[in-house]
């Protein structure tokens, strides 16, 4: 019988990531060996979603794999971002591992950005969901039974009601038309609680909403300050 190739999955504790894992365990094609996700160091929460690590490690838990957490400073500058990952990757190449997997959409620049950083360390990268209606990918997530909760929200696009909702066909309805159903733009972030790549549902609690702002970055030097405004709904574990 011929070997599966080995890959690592970039989790993020989300949606996406959660379809894309359970469509790659659904092909058979790649036996993954761990999840990677990138966590704030110093809130030790996961970057842009703000689920706490406690929460993540239970969802590791109970899909049954090994967790590499990526602690990033504060914020870091692209060089620091680039020497942490790569020097992460490669030891994850050196156990065997041929393949990245992401859960990524339509983001064409993102997408180029993963590609890229991986062929300089002889990876290749793996997009379940490429190019699949996001409608049609949120409604399929809902069918099979997933559960996931909305953990933040950019207020550009969404108001603070939105933080804490779980996501369901009245949630999907009450979207602006501006914004994208899977959020693939960065409009939300979320926690996947239960569906069928779980052995177990995520126990938590909700908490507080709390708003949160971060300077814009500036195009060109006449472009005046600026910052986006996010509401994190904390999720408590229990």
């Amino acid at each position: 019988m011929q070997m599966q190739p080995k890959a690592i999955f970039n989790w993020s504790s989300g949606k996406d990531s959660a379809l894309a894992l359970y469509k790659t365990l659904q092909e058979e094609k790649l036996e993954i060996t761990s999840l990677l996700t990138s966590i704030n160091q110093e809130f030790q929460r996961i970057s842009m979603h703000g689920v706490s690590v406690s929460l993540l490690e239970k969802q590791a838990e109970s899909l049954g794999y090994p967790l590499i957490k990526l602690e990033l400073p504060k914020e870091p500058s692209m060089e620091e971002y680039y020497e942490l990952m790569n020097s992460t990757m490669s030891k994850i190449k050196s156990q065997g591992v041929t393949h990245s997997i992401f859960g990524d959409i339509f983001l064409e620049d993102l997408r180029k950005f993963r590609e890229d950083q991986l062929q300089t360390i002889g990876m290749k990268g793996v997009f379940p969901l490429w190019n699949i209606n996001t409608t049609d990918l949120i409604h399929e997530f809902l069918h099979l039974g997933f559960k996931t909760i909305v953990t933040s929200v950019n207020e550009t696009y969404l108001d603070k009601s939105f933080a804490g909702r779980i996501i369901d066909e009245r949630f999907i309805k009450d979207l602006p038309k501006n914004v994208d159903p899977c959020g693939e733009n960065g409009e939300f972030h979320t926690f996947t609680f239960d569906g069928p790549i779980f052995k177990k549902p995520i126990g938590f609690e909700i908490g507080d909403v709390i708003k949160k702002t971060y300077p814009k970055p500036k195009s060109d030097e006449n472009q005046e300050d600026g910052e986006y405004i996010f509401w994190f709904c904390d999720l408590v574990s229990k």
